[in-house]
């Protein structure tokens, strides 16, 4: 019976050292057999919730960054989303072993070692690869020295201005800050400065090339105290030549389609009406299909919007110098018509005064008279009642025509012809002037 009882309770034992050794390992507590020897020792007394140097001074961290890839830069949101290997060194003396190796550890160790509380500010959204496992990397040094990397996928906030787009350079920043340990406690420091940041040199984007970048050393600034802050800058150039033939060459080609219409005759109006509502129509369609393209930032007047506008103001202004110079050929048409009537008019009226003075007698003259008179002055005062009447008529008539000629040449053009021919000079020649100032703001302003 006892060695039955000894039999049941060294199973219960055996059973329950077993499962404690199974959910210990699940969660994460680590017992000194579990480590190596020298982790061992290393961890013995080690807490890792107090920094290293405590009382001591600041803890000196240098960073450096890889950058992997640029995968998006957003104009609608003003962000970026960027893949970095952010690598971080510190000396912790609680860590230093004899010998002159290094100790390559399990990334989930990580939770047994004290770590700085590093941030990216400007981060909108951000997370750590885990496949297969999450990459984190932790090296330990003979001398204390602690080596943490990680691989991070973040989008981050970057203010753009947008008024030269698509000519336009962006400068945008991606900063590194504690966020609980004041200057006190920690300082950042870039450990080869402007070399500490690789691989942008070699990146390939759909839109832009990366111009220059240059890091900075600096301090933030909160209520809470001062805080360590490591900035890398780096600029951004558009490239502009997808732009140019999506959208300023065929823009450009309708503002010269829009000047056709000025060596068809004016007579075609069908022609000249259906070119000039064409190319507006198209215009529109072409600004409207940019602007799906474009950021929907309304607080901007974009470089594409100027260009595009100007193109649209030539090509009304096309359609409104047919209408014109249509306007001006009927007017003179009716003008000459109306001076036609007005001449005939005048014939007859001068015709019949003649007929009547050949019939009445003339007044005896004096001898010593020696004023000559000519025949238009004698039409205009020799006579009769009769006669003088007829003369009025036809001198009114004559004073009619001249008014109309006086309102003719300051209402009408003597030539409508002359406004396509001149047309033909000014739009290109002004379009032209427009172009070459556009170009040299937007480029080298």
């Amino acid at each position: 019976m006892l060695l039955y009882l000894l039999f049941w309770a060294s199973l219960f034992l055996l059973i329950t050292n077993g499962e404690r050794g199974f959910y210990g390992n699940q969660y994460g507590e680590w017992n000194d057999s579990q480590l190596q020897p020298t982790i061992q020792k290393l961890m013995k007394g080690y807490n890792r919730y107090l920094r290293p140097n405590f009382n001591q001074g600041p803890v000196e961290i240098g960073m450096s960054l890889d950058i992997a890839s640029i995968d998006a830069i957003s104009e609608i949101n003003m962000d970026y989303t960027a893949t970095i290997f952010l690598r971080q060194r510190w000396q912790d003396s609680r860590l230093i072993f004899p010998g002159n190796e290094s100790l390559s550890l399990d990334g989930r160790l990580v939770s047994l070692l004290w770590i700085p509380d590093t941030f990216i500010p400007d981060s909108k959204r951000s997370f750590l690869h885990d496949v297969t496992v999450e990459n984190r990397l932790i090296r330990i040094f003979s001398n204390g020295t602690v080596l943490y990397a990680l691989r991070i996928t973040a989008t981050i906030a970057c203010n753009m201005d947008l008024t030269k787009y698509p000519m336009d350079r962006q400068e945008c920043t991606l900063q590194l800050e504690s966020w609980g340990y004041n200057l006190q406690d920690v300082v950042f420091y870039w450990t080869r400065g402007n070399d500490s940041v690789k691989g942008l040199d070699t990146l390939r984007l759909a839109q832009y090339s990366v111009e220059s970048h240059y890091t900075t050393v600096s301090e933030a600034v909160y209520e809470t105290g001062f805080y360590p802050k490591l900035v890398l800058h780096f600029a951004l150039r558009r490239n502009v030549l997808f732009f140019i033939l999506e959208t300023y060459v065929p823009s450009t080609l309708l503002v010269v389609l829009s000047w056709v219409s000025f060596w068809i005759s004016q007579s075609s109006v069908p022609a000249r009406t259906c070119i000039g509502v064409t190319t507006v129509l198209t215009m529109t369609t072409l600004m409207m299909g940019a602007r799906t393209s474009l950021p929907n930032a309304n607080c901007f007047i974009k470089a594409i919007d100027v260009y595009l506008g100007i193109c649209f103001t030539f090509i009304f202004g096309a359609l409104l110098e047919y209408a014109c110079a249509h306007f001006c050929t009927m007017q003179h048409q009716t003008i000459v018509d109306v001076q036609r009537e007005l001449l005939k008019e005048f014939e007859e009226s001068n015709g019949t005064s003649h007929l009547v003075n050949s019939m009445s007698p003339k007044k005896i003259q004096t001898e010593d008279s020696t004023r000559q008179e000519t025949p238009e002055q004698s039409v205009a005062c020799e006579g009769d009642e009769a006669v003088d009447t007829k003369q009025e008529k036809g001198c009114g008539l004559s004073s009619v025509k001249q008014m109309s000629h006086r309102a003719a040449s300051m209402m009408s053009v003597e030539n409508p012809h002359n406004i396509d021919r001149h047309s033909r000079t000014l739009f290109p020649m002004a379009f032209l002037l427009v172009n070459i100032f556009y170009w040299l703001y937007y480029l080298l302003f």
